[in-house]
């Protein structure tokens, strides 16, 4: 006998083992039974509960407000031709086989639906402005005045036995920078802000903020004044040899339209160093371009990039900001500024863009009036060095 044959039972335990037997069999199939069973209820209740889903489903699917034959072109094209094969226009023709086409909407052009983006993408426009160097400040007035006490107090030394004489008293001046007010007036249908496809409203907000954005960051740069912020070029500039109070002091670069390295460090040291701490170098890209190549005798760059994304680069050391609004570099150009802007520049402004949103006066489109006042003017003639492209 091999030792996988199991040995027959005999005597007395055989009629024991077959009741055992004959018992799992029976417990066996009563469970299949049960198993089938439940099975058989769990996918009625599933059917069920699936017509129910489909049934909550339609009743809150919103009405249409016409049926297919009588919507869009697109829809009517591709019902016509499932049908007969033919376009609306054609009923009563020999009827014939057509070639699919999006290039005429009758053979295929209305079947490729349409798709419009959700927001418009606008061109980029560079808004970099020296408002984030400047000095900021908020006012609820017509305008910001802004004290400066630009003298020095007088001094002498005294013996002990003499009397004191009177010595220089400081004089302060006053800036007054008026606000001026931006506004934008653009309009759109009430029918286009109630059904278009993306925020009409948003998008124009947007744009009238990107706008204001720019308009001031050049008014801080070339302003005249009138109706407009004071731009820092407008002022009267000097070589900086005879500089004096309510003027620019200039170095020039010696190179006609042209700069050298020597130059950067002469406007860099022409700046007291009281401001030089936190002096900033201001151009635009077409000069930034001509200085990030000048080297050092040694053969180093002056220019050194951020090292954190979003950090401004730097020129010797200093910051240097971008702001297109500064001129090209060119022959006599004062194409680069340096100094401590926070000191030098002041910009007041209200503290809010205001829009009002008008549907009466222009019907059936709506009015959106935006305002915003800032003003700005150099408040520290000192705090400021101009780079002169040129020989004098």
């Amino acid at each position: 006998m091999s030792k996988t044959e199991t040995p027959a039972l005999t005597g007395e335990g055989a009629p024991l083992v077959q009741e055992v037997k004959q018992a799992m069999a029976g417990f066996v199939n009563e469970f299949k039974g049960l198993k089938a069973e439940v099975k058989t209820k769990l996918q009625q209740t599933e059917e069920r509960l699936t017509m129910l889903d489909r049934k909550s489903t339609i009743a809150a699917r919103p009405h249409l407000a016409a049926s297919i034959e009588d919507g869009a072109p697109h829809h009517k094209a591709f019902d016509a031709y499932v049908r007969s094969g033919e376009d609306d226009g054609l009923r009563g023709l020999e009827m014939e086989a057509k070639s699919l086409s999006t290039a005429v909407n009758s053979d295929g052009g209305y079947l490729v639906d349409p798709q419009t983006a959700e927001t418009i993408k606008s061109v980029l426009n560079s808004t970099a402005s020296i408002r984030s160097i400047a000095s900021v400040v908020i006012v609820e007035a017509n305008s910001f005045d802004v004290l400066i006490d630009h003298t020095d107090v007088g001094a002498g030394r005294a013996d002990e036995n003499a009397a004191a004489s009177e010595t220089g008293t400081p004089s302060i001046d006053r800036i007054s920078i008026q606000l001026h007010e931006l506004s934008a007036l653009p309009k759109a249908s009430q029918r286009l802000l109630d059904d278009s496809a993306f925020d009409v409203e948003g998008w124009l907000a947007g744009r009238i903020a990107d706008k204001f954005a720019r308009a001031e960051a050049a008014a801080f740069i070339n302003g005249d004044g009138v109706d407009k912020p004071k731009g820092l070029m407008i002022h009267r500039a000097v070589p900086n040899d005879s500089w004096s109070w309510g003027s620019l002091g200039y170095i020039a670069t010696g190179i006609d339209g042209g700069i050298d390295a020597d130059a950067i460090v002469d406007v860099v040291y022409a700046l007291g160093a009281q401001y030089r701490v936190n002096g900033t170098f201001v151009m635009n890209s077409k000069t930034a371009g001509l200085i990030r190549k000048l080297k050092d005798s040694d053969g180093r760059f002056l220019w050194s990039d951020g090292l954190a994304a979003g950090e401004l680069a730097r020129l010797m050391g200093y910051p240097v900001l971008i702001a297109e609004d500064m001129p090209d570099a060119a022959s006599d150009s004062f194409s680069i500024a340096f100094g401590d802007f926070k000191a030098g520049y002041t910009i007041a402004e209200r503290p809010d863009l205001r829009v009002l949103r008008d549907p009466f006066s222009a019907k059936p489109h709506v009015l959106f009036y935006a305002t915003k006042r800032v003003g700005g003017d150099v408040s520290d003639f000192a705090a400021i060095k101009l780079l002169k492209f040129g020989t004098a």
